[in-house]
């Protein structure tokens, strides 16, 4: 394997850790905010924390319009999904939303293998072991609720997020994160109408700041990166990891401990990552 390969392999690793050590955060946020101030305050704070580079790019001349095009596309699929994702588990529960969600890996090899025309059997066996190891490691409830429908069209939303960032990743992974963000600053005009809640606690926005910074900013631009050596339907299998160090970050930090069947489900989906490695790496050889 090339060496920017594996370099592209690691980021990606890295963006799946950093948005797995979010759910703890997001769950004691969400207690306290609704889905549209969340949203658009963490994309302020995220934004805001880059505006310095992107004012020191304009001026070295340094920012092309297709990494501020690039990254308003990828920011318009990263709010809805965001935001849906908030919005349905309110309406089901957290194993549905874990499972629903991971299921956008679905969607991106159905983009690739139908509008793309690449595909192999290899990346089908990838697939149906990581949807597998996804479903024992979230055991989501067979009931549908439209909660499920919400975190669904999500799902959908975050399969555009990477197939968009694929194709733009070859430009500033910076720049494209700090326009990622941009569009979900949309979300203020509803939260001003329908949010109860006004009152933000230093806690909340201390984890808010958090969401932001690490497991917004850094792993966006680490995904941009690493986006940029790793094709989409293998790196949307690599993101299935996220579930798996969700589950040790939880048996380390709240001392939660996995059954045998999540065991065999995190084995599942690095089996899924693994194979379609290999498919890769014979898809360059040939």
């Amino acid at each position: 394997m090339q060496s920017s390969n594996v370099k592209g392999l690691l980021a990606l690793v890295g963006t799946t850790v950093l948005w797995a050590s979010s759910f703890p955060a997001i769950k004691i946020v969400m207690s306290t905010l609704d889905a549209y101030t969340y949203t658009w305050l963490r994309s302020l704070i995220a934004a805001l924390s880059l505006l310095p580079y992107i004012v020191y790019s304009y001026f070295k001349g340094r920012m092309s319009v297709e990494a501020v095009k690039g990254g308003l596309f990828v920011g318009v699929a990263y709010a809805l999904g965001l935001w849906l994702q908030g919005w349905g588990t309110k309406y089901t529960t957290a194993s549905n939303s874990a499972f629903i969600t991971g299921l956008n890996v679905v969607f991106v090899h159905l983009y690739v293998s139908l509008v793309e025309h690449r595909y192999s059997l290899n990346l089908l066996l990838s697939l149906v072991f990581s949807v597998a190891g996804l479903y024992l490691l979230s055991s989501p409830q067979v009931a549908v609720s439209i909660g499920d429908a919400l975190v669904l069209v999500g799902a959908v939303a975050w399969a555009a997020q990477i197939l968009l960032l694929s194709k733009y990743s070859k430009h500033d992974p910076v720049v494209i994160t700090f326009f990622e963000m941009v569009p979900a600053l949309s979300f203020i005009a509803p939260s001003i109408f329908y949010s109860k809640n006004t009152h933000v606690s230093l806690a909340i926005l201390l984890l808010v700041v958090y969401l932001a910074l690490v497991c917004g900013n850094g792993a966006f631009v680490l995904q941009a990166f690493g986006q940029r050596f790793v094709a989409p339907e293998i790196a949307s299998l690599i993101f299935l990891l996220e579930p798996v160090f969700a589950s040790l970050f939880s048996y380390i930090a709240l001392n939660e401990t996995l059954t045998l069947l999540q065991v065999l489900g995190a084995g599942l989906i690095i089996a899924g990552m693994i194979t379609a490695e290999i498919s890769g790496l014979k898809e360059k050889v040939n």
